[in-house]
């Protein structure tokens, strides 16, 4: 599973049917917000383009808005709704970053601690032997090589995948065998590596004495009553929901995707959820609900990545500047697993929020990412 924005990711390719475009499931007064029947239009040109359904929160000066577009299952026909559920991906990294830095803030662990001396043996120490910290895991400095690019290598990987089993020392295991980029907090380097956050699940695990499942629930679901957001630990996925579609490279049909191993991206990948429960997820971690202030603000102290000048990444959040040419960056993150394309992005003074989910990934082509970020546009600039 990787982080993506309106790139093309590595795991699928090629696109699907395209359904016909449904209205809205509901919308408020556009006042001084971001125009209704344009935030419309933008999700029936994402379905156009051969994503089976489509479904948006937008939160902003004018209220709030939920619409949708397509279909949530291709075999019955059922309309996808706003209040769907889907597979968030990499957003689960706000997650797990969240509950890392309650335990900074607790005592039970030092953001500049090496991993080591909470998980002995685990991750080796770089070349030059400098360890591999708890920030350098959260912000993708480690030098760590990233399991799923293995995963990637095996013969049919997304099937693979779906029907698999690993624990999250296999997944670690898998990635420290492989050839490092860089050492631990070289200067200059990154790179966006899920085995940093299979490692902060475990970290999660080893300081709580609870699952990682339980301690989102406890610190995170509960209190901000997010009712459609949950860790499964099975691969079938909980309630109404969109159903998760690729085509597959060389193949005629579309498969479904929707049930999913639950150990394929433990840590990095594996939250359930709705787009008012993201959307209200960043709200309160941005409104001091979730951490103190001064680790508010190391979450969000955004440095250069290897993903071009437009996007930055802190501690589990991610920034880009391309959504809205001229403004100040947009911060949340993105979310990409097979089947599911997640964006969950606030302006940077806070007025302007979307969560937008398709039920289609990788393989929806150039012409859907296009097609999605305009959606996200019209959400979110003010020009």
């Amino acid at each position: 599973m990787r982080r993506r924005t309106v790139a093309v990711s590595a795991l699928l390719a090629a696109v699907a049917v395209v359904p016909a475009a449904v209205p809205a499931v509901a919308a408020t007064p556009a006042a001084r917000g971001a125009d209704r029947a344009g935030l419309q239009r933008a999700l029936d040109g994402v379905v156009a383009e051969g994503v089976p359904g489509a479904i948006a929160e937008v939160r902003d000066e004018g209220g709030v808005w939920r619409g949708s577009s397509g279909v949530a299952d291709l075999v019955d026909g059922r309309r996808a709704q706003a209040g769907d559920r889907f597979r968030a991906g990499s957003v689960t990294k706000s997650f797990v970053a969240t509950v890392v830095l309650q335990l900074v803030a607790e005592g039970e662990v030092g953001l500049d601690d090496p991993i080591g001396r909470h998980l002995p043996g685990l991750v080796p120490d770089g070349s030059n032997g400098a360890p591999v910290t708890v920030r350098q895991l959260l912000d993708h400095t480690s030098g760590l090589p990233n399991y799923t690019d293995v995963l990637l290598r095996k013969p049919d990987p997304i099937r693979a995948a779906q029907h698999s089993h690993y624990t999250p020392r296999e997944l670690v295991d898998m990635a420290v065998k492989e050839p490092r980029a860089f050492d631990p907090g070289e200067p200059g380097k990154w790179a966006y590596s899920n085995t940093n956050y299979v490692v902060l699940a475990m970290l999660i695990e080893k300081s709580t004495g609870h699952t990682l499942p339980q301690e989102i629930d406890r610190r995170i679901v509960r209190p901000l009553h997010l009712t459609g957001t949950s860790v499964p630990t099975s691969s079938h996925m909980p309630g109404r929901h969109l159903n998760g579609y690729e085509r597959l490279p060389g193949e005629t049909t579309t498969t479904d995707f929707t049930d999913f191993s639950p150990t394929a991206f433990w840590g990095p990948g594996n939250i359930v959820s709705t787009t008012a429960d993201l959307n209200r997820f960043y709200r309160a971690l941005s409104g001091g609900k979730l951490l103190p202030s001064h680790l508010w603000r190391e979450m969000n102290t955004l440095h250069d990545t290897d993903r071009g000048e437009s996007r930055k990444y802190g501690l589990g959040l991610e920034s880009n500047s391309g959504y809205c040419p001229g403004e100040k960056p947009v911060w949340g993150h993105t979310g990409s697993v097979p089947g599911y394309n997640t964006f969950s992005f606030t302006t940077a003074d806070g007025r302007r929020q979307i969560t937008l989910a398709l039920n289609m990934d990788t393989f929806k082509g150039p012409k859907a990412d296009a097609a999605a970020l305009k959606v996200l546009s019209t959400a979110l600039c003010r020009k």
